[in-house]
């Protein structure tokens, strides 16, 4: 460098000479740890500018003692979860249970990478028949509601030989309610397939279909539908999945069809 060089200029060159060649961080060391490893040190420069001992473990990013190759040499690798499976069937016959389904995780997240998602989930269900084939229906009397989506799950595994011996829906009907009171636990509902309880309001209208599945022998009612209960009789609901989740609601009307909105139809089950 010339002799005319100003002193800023010999120290600018001094910090490049600095950083290329004194410690190379995490790369040249070898090094990425899981969690946090006091341990897992390098010597070279900090993101923050600072030279001296930094760290190649997760917890670095935390902390902000990261060395400054941190990012190229521990790249961050997110979770990677399979497909889920099928759903499996309630767990118990005859009473309300969850059905459940689970996926695995491909790769495990590295050096501070998105976290798996939840690899189980559950969903309330209740099926009317033992694994023997003997009808249990008119073991329940509140009414029990879950998801409409449970319905499409209903018709593919057609777990019941009622539903294989009606021609599609033609004994299905619908009932109208409009709910009085339910507790608070059905709005506190985060889980993903349960989160369908928190469109119960008090005062709203909603529709709940009854399907062969879910009829008495003989009769063809669901349990808790009111049959002849006119507008003034208070009547019991449950939701299948959150026994916490329950209220009371009048019946308004029967129809052939549903009309209220996705968020606000269920099925008896």
């Amino acid at each position: 460098m010339g002799a005319g060089a100003g002193p800023a200029v010999l120290g600018l060159a001094a910090l490049v000479a600095l950083w290329a060649g004194a410690g190379a961080g995490c790369a040249e060391e070898g090094r990425c740890c899981r969690g946090r490893d006091s341990t897992c040190v390098a010597t070279g420069w900090r993101l923050s500018r600072a030279y001296g001992t930094c760290f190649c473990d997760e917890a670095c990013r935390t902390t902000g003692d990261c060395c400054y190759d941190y990012a190229q040499a521990c790249p961050a690798l997110p979770c990677i979860v399979g497909e889920w499976t099928q759903w499996s069937g309630c767990a118990e016959q005859c009473k309300p249970n969850f059905r459940m389904r689970t996926r695995v995780m491909q790769q495990e997240p590295k050096n501070g990478g998105d976290p798996c998602p939840p690899l189980e989930e559950k969903a309330g269900c209740l099926e009317y028949a033992t694994y023997q084939g003997q009808d249990c229906a008119d073991e329940h009397v509140p009414a029990f509601i879950t998801t409409f989506e449970y319905s499409r799950e209903r018709k593919k595994r057609a777990v019941h030989p009622r539903w294989s011996s009606e021609t599609e829906d033609s004994r299905s009907y619908c009932v109208e309610f409009k709910t009085e009171t339910l507790s608070p636990h059905c709005s506190l509902e985060s889980r993903p397939y349960a989160r369908w309880m928190q469109y119960l309001r008090e005062g709203y209208t909603v529709c709940v279909t009854c399907q062969p599945p879910a009829m008495h022998t003989g009769r063809h009612r669901c349990s808790g539908d009111g049959g002849n209960a006119d507008g003034n009789t208070v009547l019991q609901w449950q939701a299948v999945g959150n026994p916490s989740c329950h209220g009371t609601w009048k019946k308004v009307q029967q129809v052939e069809e549903c009309s209220c909105p996705l968020v606000h139809s269920f099925i008896f089950t």
